[in-house]
């Protein structure tokens, strides 16, 4: 048993009860506490994607207790990419948010944001389904303090929004987990998966309740039409770097999507046959669509923003409802993708509007700003990919996306909303680019020669360095992306085989337990 596996949650959690206890008015220590602790995640996670590389399962038994009697967590694959991709994300946020000023706006911020990596990284590794949703508890409340940060009439609303939207899938969560329960006598993932396959089909209905259940909850984190009016105002109302390091909050939810729908639910299962490719692939075309209409018809780049991560969310959904081996590898490859592109167009915006000044994040043309061209740089290449244009990895994602569709009967419509999704996204983000920064041009030309920019000052070189890190990491994904697929291809065939994760997490060397908690040697 591996202690490492825990200390990603064990990390952050203890860091902000520090700050919170010791350096609550001491912004350097929070800061460097903060930073600090980030660095040493980035070197966990990527200590614990190296050991998963091969195939090894890695758990931890809380207390020593064996499961599935007692909590475990699992480091395999899938939940060790997802914690190196939020230690990146998390580290290069942070260090925005110090070098905008962003962390200055309230007292809480760094203990607030440890606490959300604490519950992000739990829901990636634990191996109990009712620690999922202590986690996705933490990850709430964590994250309502983050939205509201700095304060405002209208931050609060869209907070007071995406609570109740979430409050409603936690209950819908917790009745799921009560049924399963009440069915299987268990919540332990592993053990789940042996016990539900085991039940006869004539007296499954429970069970497909509770599978139909668990699904509206992960839509709801995954922000999946017609559950995701919570995303857009909450996002486009969250202070910068907040709706940047959400950028993996919607993850959650497929990764949840992911593990329970290959693991507890696979496709094999009869109980639950049909219910991804008659539900969940059909929402998904639709949250592509609609999130892309979105992003044309906003009118603010901070909602445009907001509206592209439904629509993205939507192509990852898609591709993870095909339940492929292909189809997985390229939503794995998108969510990377997803991540690094929407957190560098959401801080982006923040550096927009903090130079537009009263001009913010609306549409409209305005004096150009300092450090517009650079802005303006980034912009095009973050907007590249996001939309899916080459040469970036949002083409390579969504060539991979197009090519699994051709085991589903769906293709043509799967090829429709990609293609047409793209198309719009295009000209969405071009209108806005253009309004932004070439009309800028045009109202200077018309400004007389003592007017001045918004705002005179430049942008934080830390900050203009965390937004660069992002563009470069999407430039990095395109150029490796023939190991990471490799690696994600790897992954894929690890969850359609789950017979190791699950023995890896129920054997007890030299025992074997019983259902009904017997003990007996080998």
């Amino acid at each position: 048993m591996s202690h490492w596996v825990i200390a990603p949650i064990i990390l952050p959690a203890m860091l902000a009860a520090i700050i919170v206890l010791v350096a609550r008015y001491h912004k350097v220590v929070q800061r460097t506490l903060s930073v600090s602790g980030l660095v040493a995640l980035l070197g966990i996670a990527t200590s614990l994607a190296w050991r998963a590389a091969d195939g090894t399962v890695t758990i931890y038994q809380l207390g020593a207790w064996q499961a599935p009697f007692g909590i475990v967590l699992v480091a395999d694959r899938l939940s060790t990419y997802m914690v190196l991709l939020t230690a990146i994300l998390a580290l290069l946020v942070s260090l925005y948010a110090i070098g905008s000023g962003w962390d200055r706006r309230g007292r809480h911020f760094h203990a607030l944001f440890q606490f959300q990596i604490m519950g992000i990284t739990g829901a990636f590794l634990t191996g109990d389904i009712f620690n999922l949703f202590v986690f996705f508890e933490v990850l709430l409340i964590a994250s309502y303090g983050l939205v509201i940060h700095s304060g405002g009439a209208v931050r609060l609303r869209a907070g007071t929004q995406y609570v109740l939207y979430n409050l409603l899938g936690s209950t819908l969560f917790l009745f799921a987990l009560g049924t399963l329960y009440a069915e299987t006598g268990t919540l332990n993932m592993a053990d789940l998966a042996q016990r539900v396959a085991m039940i006869d089909p004539a007296q499954s209905a429970a069970i497909r309740v509770a599978a139909v259940l668990l699904l509206l909850v992960f839509a709801v984190k995954a922000a999946l039409v017609p559950l995701h009016f919570w995303l857009p105002s909450a996002y486009a109302e969250a202070p910068g770097p907040v709706a940047a390091l959400f950028a993996i909050m919607t993850k959650v939810g497929a990764y949840a999507i992911i593990r329970v729908y290959t693991l507890i639910f696979p496709p094999s299962l009869s109980l639950t046959e049909g219910l991804h490719g008659t539900w969940l692939l059909p929402l998904a075309l639709v949250s592509l669509a609609l999130g892309m209409i979105g992003v044309l018809a906003a009118k603010r780049l901070d909602r445009l923003v907001a509206f592209s991560v439904v629509g993205s969310m939507g192509m990852v959904m898609t591709a993870i409802a095909m339940m492929t081996e292909d189809g997985m590898t390229a939503a794995l490859y998108y969510i990377a993708h997803s991540t690094f592109a929407t957190a560098a167009l959401f801080l982006l915006v923040d550096l927009i509007q903090r130079g537009r000044r009263s001009h913010g994040t609306r549409l409209e043309a305005a004096p150009p700003m300092v450090g517009g061209p650079l802005i303006a740089g980034m912009f095009f290449v973050a907007a590249i990919g996001m939309t899916g244009l080459p040469p970036l990895s949002g083409f390579l994602g969504k060539l991979l996306i197009l090519d699994a569709g051709f085991a589903s009967p769906l293709i043509a419509w799967i090829w429709a909303a990609v293609l047409g999704s793209s198309l719009i996204a295009v000209l969405g983000f071009a209108r806005a680019g253009s309004t932004v920064f070439w009309k800028s041009g045009e109202v200077a030309r018309g400004l007389p020669e003592a007017s001045e920019p918004a705002d005179e000052s430049p942008p934080p070189v830390l900050a203009l360095a965390a937004v660069g890190s992002f563009v470069g990491l999407l430039a990095l994904h395109t150029v490796f992306a023939g190991p990471i697929t490799s690696y994600l291809g790897a992954t894929s065939e690890q969850l359609f085989a789950p017979e190791p994760y699950i023995s890896t997490v129920l054997e007890t060397p030299g025992k074997e337990i019983s259902y009904d908690g017997g003990e007996g040697d080998h």
